[in-house]
């Protein structure tokens, strides 16, 4: 069975590392970005000059946007995917986005004949590149049966969270949630750690060994001890995300007490500039707060 074509919308810190993986393993994959430095970081891919050109030029479709909005602008927006898309043609959408939102795309799509895969992502730019990186796919069993070669080549770690579509989206949320208060607070207990006068990279290999490990404080405070500032995470991703969450939750229930402290901190960090740092920042901060 001949491999399908692909295309990836939205060639950032996810979509490119996406590309260039499945480009690797064989796969004809084609690219459109609104952005031309992106789509230069993607060559010698192949660039549509906008969404429905991608998309008739493809067999799967990959959104690697940001946010609902730009997912509903690549597909349904003036010359998006939409104006393109044929029955039996699938569409990954990977965006963090909220399940409400997740739904309605799935059921435009399907109202086409399109099969949606409701597939968030996780685990950063390196291990999207080495194919490593998470999804959390929820979609129809035969289409998942159908897609399942191309969804494992871009993620060894593929868990199967349901036939619903949105409940990808919901286990993604829930998971971000708690990223959220993972990183808020660890940042909160290095600063402390250094107030009280310990060395900070030590006590993170105390942290990284004991009852209180998180492979996000890991990952962003090494990066912050190390004085890397470069933008991988942007702060605001997982602001959005968190806010995201907090909706989710006041739709069935009240706010996870903890969740809303931490998405608080995240909406203060881009409030006073930082929206687009990465979200190692967060440890400078505190440790201002402290001082």
């Amino acid at each position: 069975m001949a491999r399908p074509r692909i295309g990836v919308i939205g060639i950032g810190l996810m979509g490119l590392p996406i590309a260039q993986r499945l480009a690797a393993q064989g796969y004809a994959v084609g690219v459109r970005d609104v952005d031309p430095q992106r789509v230069a970081l993607a060559a010698p891919l192949p660039a549509a000059d906008d969404a429905a050109a991608l998309a008739a030029a493809c067999d799967v479709l990959i959104v690697v946007v940001v946010d609902a909005r730009q997912t509903d602008d690549v597909l349904f927006g003036p010359r998006g995917a939409a104006d393109a898309l044929r029955p039996g043609q699938a569409v990954l959408l990977c965006p963090t986005i909220g399940p409400d939102d997740t739904e309605r795309i799935a059921a435009a799509l399907q109202a086409r004949g399109v099969d949606a895969i409701d597939a968030p992502m996780s685990g950063g730019p390196a291990r999207a590149r080495d194919g490593t990186m998470s999804l959390m796919v929820a979609c129809p069993d035969d289409v998942f049966a159908r897609h399942e070669p191309l969804l494992r080549t871009m993620a060894s770690r593929l868990f199967r969270v349901g036939t619903r579509a949105g409940d990808g989206a919901r286990t993604k949320l829930v998971n971000n949630l708690l990223a959220a208060v993972n990183l808020a607070g660890a940042a909160e207990a290095l600063a402390l750690a250094v107030q009280l006068g310990l060395d900070a990279a030590r006590t993170l290999e105390v942290i990284e060994q004991s009852s209180s490990q998180s492979w996000i404080a890991s990952d962003r405070l090494r990066r912050a001890l190390a004085g890397d500032d470069t933008p991988r995470a942007a702060t605001a991703l997982l602001a959005k995300d968190a806010a995201l969450a907090l909706a989710a939750a006041r739709a069935v229930g009240p706010e996870p007490v903890l969740g809303a402290a931490a998405a608080a901190v995240f909406a203060q960090a881009c409030a006073d500039g930082d929206a687009a740092r990465d979200d190692a920042c967060l440890f400078e901060r505190a440790l201002a707060r402290r001082r």
